[in-house]
């Protein structure tokens, strides 16, 4: 079945499909979630920029990462824009692009934190929903089959060991020409995973029904087929 057959599939069944791939970070959902949009022209919700962008805005705001009802009200009306380019996706903050900043490991590790605040999950949970759009949606996150959209009819959860994460985090940096150690990256990674699973709002977890694709000896290639496969069998139904 090739992508305009899976579309014509998902329009004849009335519903708007959804991919959902969850997974900590560094497990290469980026990367896959860009390629199935792009192989089936679905569009694409990267839900983790809207965390480290509310989280930038409030490093940049000096509104204090514990400040549950301020950083709420960060998310509630978050300029935010998404577009294709050439490596990646373009992010922008109030038509600005903060796309490098936002890679930042100071930024990822304050949205882990903003991440955990009921109030600021509830403020996107709608806009999150509302990327749901003929024909189709890939949806990045870590809660995405959970609990933004528990009815996909393919849920996807990547893994990998934080010592593999830390070592394809570390050849990102070192080719953008970014200094770090392995060994913080690594500790870095494994302390945002406790706050993630442990959060008390929507913790990092597969979805009962999610397929768990361990990435740690896959290439992204690999990885791209191996899902793509089962989106044929899941929306040839």
């Amino acid at each position: 079945m090739n992508p305009q057959d899976i579309r014509m599939v998902a329009q004849a069944s009335g519903t708007v499909p959804v991919i959902a791939v969850d997974g900590p970070s560094g497990v290469g959902k980026g990367t896959l979630c860009r390629r199935l949009a792009e192989h089936l022209d679905f569009h694409l919700l990267d839900s983790g920029s809207l965390y480290r962008l509310t989280a930038l805005a409030a490093l940049r705001g000096g509104v204090d990462l514990g400040d549950a009802a301020g950083l709420a009200a960060i998310a509630a009306v978050l300029d935010a824009s998404f577009a294709p380019g050439a490596d990646d996706l373009v992010i922008r903050l109030a038509g600005t692009d903060v796309t490098r900043e936002l890679r930042a490991e100071t930024t990822g590790n304050a949205a882990s934190i903003v991440a955990a605040v009921p109030q600021v999950r509830a403020a996107l949970l709608q806009r999150q929903r509302d990327f749901r759009r003929p024909p189709g949606l890939i949806a990045d996150g870590r809660d995405m089959g959970t609990t933004v959209f528990p009815d996909a009819p393919l849920k996807i959860y990547l893994v990998a060991s934080p010592a593999e994460r830390a070592r394809r985090r570390h050849k990102q940096l070192s080719e953008k020409g970014v200094g770090a150690t392995l060994a913080a990256l690594e500790r870095e990674i494994a302390e945002r995973d406790a706050r993630d699973a442990g959060r008390t709002a929507s913790p990092l977890r597969p979805a009962g029904d999610a397929i768990v694709i361990d990435t740690d000896a896959l290439d992204i290639e690999a990885v791209f087929h191996r899902v793509l496969g089962l989106v044929r069998e899941r929306l040839s139904v």
